[in-house]
This record gives C-alpha cells, structure tokens and sequence, in this order.
C-alpha cells in the first residue's frame, strides 16, 4: 500500500480513465481512421500513466517537509520508503516511460513526437523542484500538464492519419478534446489555488512563495472565486448552445446537474470557506467535477446513439 501512496495510484487510475474513455467511448465511436491500434494506444497510456508516477513520486520526495505539517498521514518516504529507494523508483518510471514513448512514436513513424515525452517528465522534475515554488506559475505548469494529457490523444491517434480531404472532419474531433483540455485546465488550474490555501501552512514554514502566503487566504479565495465564475458562464453557453439546443436533452440534464450544479455549489461555498478542512472539501468539490466532466463524453456518445 506505501508504494501506491508513493505514486498517488487513485489519481493515476483517473488519468488512465480519462484516456480510454477518450479513445474506446468517443473517437472508436465515429466513423474515422485511427492512427493506434488497440495495444498501441495501451501503450500510449501506459507511458503517460508512468511519467505521471514518476511525477508524484518526485513530488513526494521534496515535498516531505510540508506533508509532514499538511498531510502527515499521507507522508511514505522515510516511514517503510526509503529517500534512495524513492529516487531509485522515479529514475526507473520515468526511464521506462519515456522508452514507450520513444517506441510507440516509432512505430507510427512519427519519431519526433518521442519529444513529448521528454518535456513532460522534465516539467514535471522542474515543477517539483523549481516552479511550486514560483506564485501561480507552478499552478499553472500542473494544470497545462493535465491539459497535455488530454491533447496527446488527438496527437497520436488523429493527427497521424489526418489527410487533406479528411482535414476537416479529423479538426472538428480534435477541437473537441480541446474543449476538454481546456475544461480541464481551468478546474484543475482553481483546484491547484485552493490546494494551495489548504497547504497554506506547511508552505510558509518551507520558505514558499504561493498565492496564500503572498496576499493572503482571503484574497486568494475571493480570486478562486472569481475564476470559478469563467468556467461557470462557459460551460452554460457551452451546453445550451451544443447540447440543448441539438436536443441532446439528456447530457443536458446531467451537465447541469453534475457539472453546472456542484461549480455554483463550490462557488457558493467558497465565500464562507475558513479552515483546512473547509478547503480539503473544496477540492473534492472541483475534483468530482472534473470527473463527471471528463465523463460527459460517454453521455453525449450515448445520447447521440438514443437520438439517431
């Protein structure tokens, strides 16, 4: 059990989740060539489900200090994990992701596209090391990363078989996974704020200079808040204008009530947010939006097939 606490294996299974969801409930659904088979785009979720451990894993090494004051539950290394043992484990992740993605890049012939891969992890090691400590920049980086997660599947499974007289068909799926990228983006880019408040006090301690500790949680909150409120009127135009009004009535009903709901919920509930605990909640909230947001690409696959 430490080693899955070690790589965060819940928000792994998300990520690996999100992925096939993506690939099997969405793009396999319509009548397109894909450039992946089915274990070639395994093979495309193992090597980010491994880098994305690797992530956490060297999160979990420089971040033992404030864990101990934020999450002393949630601390593994030093308790049955070894500092060296950790290195070891995150040198061997991402080694061996980076190598699926330098092969499965080979094997649709598109070789530079291993690249990715690289800047990935190494994002990753310099927001551990370097960018969380930077005030909005390091909350910025995570948030894209998780974006990224979203565009590589159109990366590799449409831009590779996107010829000219199917440009237009294979660009109007992939605005789609940019829609949710950048869906994403923005409920992780808050969640990230509002983590941070929470982890506001082992921060300080550690000489960091995130949002909280510069102007202060109240501020902070109110700036949650009011970027709460961007996603919130764009999701509402988003959804009347492509599911409402192309009758798709029940991805309707379920984004208003698992998406639009718990946003206005969080929002509401952020005004009167005072303690850790409130904030832990907070990002719960945001959490499970993102996945029934992410899930929302099964509802509207199935409510196409109930209205053809």
């Amino acid at each position: 059990m430490k080693y899955l606490k070690l790589i965060r294996y819940k928000n792994l299974l998300m990520l690996a989740f999100m992925q096939l969801i993506f690939h099997y409930a969405f793009l396999k659904q319509q009548n397109i060539p894909l450039a992946l088979t089915d274990w070639q785009y395994a093979l495309l979720v193992l090597s980010t489900v491994l880098i994305a451990a690797a992530g956490y894993v060297i999160n979990n090494i420089y971040d033992v200090a404030t864990d101990t004051i934020n999450k002393p539950k949630d601390v593994v290394i030093g308790k049955g994990i070894s500092e060296t043992a950790a290195y070891n484990i995150y040198i061997g992740l991402n080694i061996t992701g980076v190598a699926i993605g330098f092969i499965l890049s080979n094997i649709i012939m598109k070789p530079s596209f291993a690249s990715l891969f690289i800047l990935i992890a190494s994002l990753l090691y310099f927001y551990s090391t370097t960018l969380k400590q930077i005030m909005i920049l390091g909350n910025f980086v995570v948030a894209a990363l998780l974006a990224v997660s979203v565009l590589i599947i159109g990366v590799f499974d449409l831009f590779p078989v996107t010829t000219a007289e199917n440009q237009a068909q294979m660009a109007s799926y992939f605005s789609i996974l940019t829609d949710y990228a950048l869906f994403a983006f923005m409920i992780n880019f808050i969640r990230e704020i509002v983590k941070d408040i929470e982890d506001v006090n082992g921060d300080y301690n550690q000489g960091m200079n995130t949002l909280p500790i510069a102007i202060g949680i109240n501020r902070t909150a109110k700036i949650a808040l009011g970027l709460a409120v961007i996603p919130f009127v764009l999701l509402a135009l988003y959804i009347n204008t492509y599911f409402f009004q192309n009758k798709l009535f029940i991805t309707t009903i379920y984004a208003f009530a698992l998406i639009l709901a718990p946003l206005l919920y969080f929002i509401m509930k952020i005004f009167t947010a005072k303690s850790q605990k409130d904030f832990n909640h907070l990002s719960t909230v945001l959490k499970l939006i993102l996945f029934f947001g992410i899930l929302s690409i099964l509802i509207i696959a199935l409510n196409h097939k109930i209205n053809a």
